[in-house]
């Protein structure tokens, strides 16, 4: 163990892996008790286009992509409110066009194909230093967001009419919400890839609130179930030598079927 703890793509990997997933269940919580589960998911798949774009433009793709997610979360809010449709109708409508336009970008170019592949279904052991630097930051700063407009947050979370009334602006907090996510959800694809980023954000959240009384008992144990997560993942990938973000996909539900288990028998007795 001492040698495993000695390899610096692990160390790397324990970073940025725990920063990423304590911002993860804190967002996911929030985002699982307004019903907007699905912007994750929505939002991953335009990271897919946006990614791909990157690849064939020659830049670095997370610097391509978290502008352009931020964009379509901000779109998917508008389409809400001025098109009258609703909020999953949305999140489809400028999901499959990020999947439709990473497509086409991947079938122009072949040769980032590989490239794409990866950030598919993560790699995080393959993390690279400016991409540690560029997920611990980020992790910072949208963390630092969510404490200074906690209040406001956590009014418009569970009840956005009466936090309208007493003064909190809760179309500012949306778009912020939806922004943070954006960049959460880019964050999270170097984790565990496009296609299972959204678990990042559900999978935690949905677990501590089977157990955790209160909300900020339930951020803070969605945080460490997330992180453990990681960590568990992390490691039993690189000795069973299996990908990495499949697996600490299902170390989280593992400890949500525990934890949902432990519920149920409690309720019982």
């Amino acid at each position: 163990m001492q040698s495993f703890f000695s390899y610096e793509f692990i160390q790397r990997a324990y970073l940025a892996g725990s920063f990423v997933a304590a911002l993860c269940a804190m967002l996911g919580l929030f985002l699982v008790l307004r019903k907007l589960s699905l912007i994750g998911d929505g939002l991953s798949h335009v990271s897919f286009g946006a990614i791909a774009l990157g690849l064939f433009l020659g830049l670095y793709p997370f610097y391509v992509a978290i502008p352009a997610v931020v964009l379509a979360s901000y779109a998917i809010l508008k389409l809400t409110e001025k098109a009258r449709i609703y909020g999953d109708a949305a999140i489809g409508i400028v999901s499959s066009v990020g999947i439709a336009g990473g497509v086409i970008l991947a079938s122009l170019s072949r040769g980032f194909n590989v490239d794409l592949f990866s950030y598919l279904f993560g790699n995080i052991l393959a993390i690279s230093v400016q991409e540690v630097y560029l997920s611990v930051g980020l992790s910072l700063v949208v963390l630092l967001v969510v404490i200074f407009l906690y209040h406001d947050l956590f009014s418009a979370t569970f009840d956005e009419e009466y936090a309208r009334i007493t003064g909190v602006r809760t179309e500012r907090i949306n778009v912020v919400l939806t922004s943070l996510t954006a960049i959460t959800v880019v964050l999270a694809i170097r984790v565990v890839g496009i296609m299972l980023a959204s678990a990042l954000l559900v999978l935690p959240a949905v677990s501590a609130l089977q157990i955790a009384r209160g909300f900020r008992a339930a951020m803070v144990l969605a945080a460490m179930l997330s992180v453990f997560s990681v960590l568990v993942g992390i490691t039993a990938s690189f000795y069973a030598d299996i990908p990495a973000g499949a697996t600490i996909v299902l170390v989280n539900f593992i400890l949500f079927i525990a934890l949902f288990a432990r519920r149920r028998l409690q309720i019982s007795k």
